[in-house]
């Protein structure tokens, strides 16, 4: 039997804590969004939870968990009579691993059985077996888009639908959706974060007491689950009662017209999209007040509530960071309520303190057992007194290396020019490195890899994908998935009158069955290779490659690709960001990105060149676009011709952001050596872009003949 580690035993994490437990006392709540950076007891704290839900009956024998005391009138397993055999178990955990197919997910039939035997069966997918239960997705952001709109549709109906090749299935799936994600890994769109109830950032505590005990209580359980779990058996005990007494309480709980405008005038103060924001927040201050023991929702509720269901509804785009301003909700709140509700504390205690009921362990959030740290000799730990806290020393303070030096008006550049006016340009600033703000973002065409791949889902380039148009069928690799009925039909047909097949229809054999093959959209690795040496910074030239670059990393986050982030400049080329799905730290590092020094463009063609090798090694099906942002001056780094060829046959363009009346055109003899097409910065927000493609074709033509 495997042990899991007690929800009362986790330290701190009060927030996550109670949003867990609003899920529990109301699954209306909508689940639960965990976001924080790894190491955080995230996964911990959710299987943990499992273990506190009160046991469901089933109906014995269903596959879909029915309840005995109201089944499914369209269960697959069904009708199920009302005298049917019953039993109790635990509430399920059912975790979605990041590689589940949609058939694992929803549910599939069985296409081989429905065609040799005429039997229509279907085998039920995770989402069947979370029913009454909670349903855990590590790692959400980097699901599928299909599969986690297929998820958050299942939870926001309770019901499952499966269509396979004309046959209609529904079944009942209501659970308590638990996802975590780590920020540094990718987004989550904002349509799909709406769709979370809650959300919840985590982040490991810094007081060094804390974290000791963190460390210590983990020893302590790895080295005797069973008696660590023990020695919190009784605060395990109490916080499943607690939520049971919760869940009959919450059908009770009066919702009052003054608390019910406090919400909606939060939520439009804020500036929420729709109003599953209204429904959230009001729901959650229901499940609050009947964890508090409260029979009507108070201000308190509200602000609990408000806390936990607007941060990640208030994003505007996606390099946005989610949060909420407490004290404007303070303010808000004492602004649209009323004086005969000033959160009176219950009989028996404060809300803080467990309200009326006086047992079981104080709430998350709180100050009570939960979230304290006990004492270093408490016998639960199973270790001794606690380290005394680490005494901190000030921090040095960071000192910045002057930028390279600036060119000699006649040094000669590494594609053959001469620096003189870039000289002049990094000589009126005297060489100083300086932070450029962006200019504000636009939209951008799309840029597309040429030929079809077999990447991630995305929204780029052409691809061989689960989903999309039918261009064909293939011999399936081990059991089919999406049976293509015509070809199968045209492989078995000719072999019939060997098989002994007389009589009317086809005998069909494994051999003759044929997946369909569909073209859909792939996402990529976008790896741009910006210029930020002086150069750039001449004619604030940098305000406009910024704004140009964070348009292309917003396209490249609504097309579900990876991005990386090379910046060359002085005498070297910096991995800034290295290949990630987070376009919104991509963001954030562009922004901050300073400028001066010399342009060492051959180091930054080489630095791409190789990242692009390991990630061919890491993520061979991606394939890269190469973005170059630079005006194609080098005065340093080395030959640009030679460090150009390591990126042959690379898909790309270049961005030239030469300005000014005379235009040497260095960076469109850059495209050149490259094999891509160039598009200058000036045309990035018309049609630039548009064209691109089309010109990426005429230039192959044109090098072909």
């Amino acid at each position: 039997m495997i042990v899991s580690y007690p929800f009362s035993a986790v330290v701190g994490l009060d927030d996550l804590k109670l949003a867990l437990i609003l899920n529990a006392v109301s699954p209306r709540v909508g689940g639960v969004l965990v976001r924080g950076e790894k190491g955080t007891a995230k996964s911990t704290i959710v299987r943990a939870l499992a273990a506190q839900l009160p046991p469901v009956d089933v109906v014995d024998g269903c596959r879909f968990a029915c309840d005995p005391a109201a089944p499914d009138p369209a269960c697959p397993d069904g009708p199920h009579d009302p005298g049917q055999e019953r039993r109790t178990r635990p509430a399920a955990l059912v975790e979605l691993p990041v590689g589940a197919s949609e058939d694992r997910l929803a549910g599939s039939l069985d296409i081989e059985r429905a065609l040799t035997e005429g039997v229509k069966a279907f085998e039920p997918g995770l989402l069947a077996a979370a029913h009454r239960g909670v349903l855990y997705v590590d790692e959400v952001n980097l699901l599928h888009d299909h599969l986690v709109d297929l998820l958050l549709d299942a939870a926001a109906l309770g019901t499952c639908y499966v269509e396979r090749e004309s046959v209609s299935v529904r079944h009942a799936a209501r659970f308590l959706l638990v996802g975590t994600m780590n920020p540094e890994e990718g987004e989550l769109r904002p349509q799909l974060l709406d769709r979370f109830g809650l959300t919840v950032e985590v982040r490991a505590s810094r007081d060094p007491a804390e974290r000791a005990e963190v460390v210590r209580r983990r020893l302590a359980f790895d080295a005797d689950p069973e008696g660590f779990a023990a020695r919190w058996t009784a605060e395990e005990s109490a916080l499943a009662g607690r939520i049971a007494r919760a869940r009959e309480r919450v059908a009770r709980v009066v919702l009052p017209d003054a608390r019910l405008r406090q919400i909606a005038a939060v939520c439009a103060a804020f500036e929420v999209d729709g109003l599953r924001a209204d429904l959230v927040t009001a729901n959650a201050a229901i499940a609050h007040a009947a964890w508090r023991g409260r029979d009507e929702v108070t201000t308190e509720d509200v602000r609990e509530a408000a806390r936990l269901s607007l941060p990640h509804r208030r994003r505007r785009d996606p390099f946005d960071a989610p949060g909420l301003d407490e004290s404007r909700l303070d303010e808000l709140l004492d602004q649209h309520g009323d004086d005969d509700d000033d959160d009176p504390e219950p009989p028996g205690g404060s809300p803080r303190d467990g309200g009326p009921d006086g047992d079981g362990p104080d709430a998350p959030g709180g100050s009570g057992a939960e979230s304290e740290t006990p004492p270093a000799n408490d016998p639960r730990t199973g270790n001794g007194p606690a380290d005394p806290p680490a005494s901190g020393g000030s921090p040095e303070p960071s000192s910045g290396e002057p930028s390279s030096g600036e060119p000699s008006s006649g040094e000669a550049t590494g594609d053959g020019t001469t620096g003189r006016d870039e000289g002049r340009d990094e000589g009126r600033r005297g060489g100083a490195e300086r932070v450029v703000a962006a200019a504000e973002p636009y939209r951008v065409r799309v840029l597309r890899v040429p030929g079809l791949g077999d990447g991630a889902a995305g929204r780029r380039s052409r691809a061989r994908t689960p989903h999309g148009r039918t261009t064909g069928s293939r011999m399936p690799d081990g059991r089919v998935r999406r049976l293509h009925l015509t070809a199968t039909l045209h492989a078995a047909a000719p072999h019939q009158r060997e098989r002994g097949r007389g009589g009317p229809g086809l005998l069909i054999r494994d051999t003759d069955l044929r997946e369909t093959v569909r073209e859909g959209k792939e996402g990529n690795l976008v790896l741009f290779v910006v210029d930020a040496s002086g150069s750039m910074a001449a004619r604030s030239r940098m305000s406009a490659v910024k704004a140009a670059v964070l348009s292309l990393l917003l396209d490249a986050y609504q097309r579900r690709d990876k991005i990386g982030l090379i910046t060359f400049r002085g005498g070297d080329a910096d991995l800034v960001l290295p290949p990630t799905s987070s376009v919104e730290v991509g963001a954030a590092r562009l922004r901050e990105l300073p400028t001066g020094g010399r342009t060492p463009l051959a180091a930054g063609l080489r630095r791409a060149a190789e990242v692009l090798r390991v990630e061919r090694l890491r993520d061979p099906a991606r394939r890269p676009l190469l973005v170059v942002v630079t005006d194609g001056r080098a005065t340093a780094g080395g030959d640009v011709p030679r460090s150009a060829a390591l990126l042959a046959g690379t898909a790309g363009v270049v961005v030239d952001c030469e300005s000014g009346p005379v235009r040497l055109g260095l960076a469109g003899s850059l495209a050149a050596r490259l094999g891509v097409p160039a598009v200058h910065l000036a045309d990035l927000a018309a049609d630039g872009l548009g064209g691109l493609v089309r010109e990426h074709r005429r230039y192959e033509y044109r090098k072909a003949v």
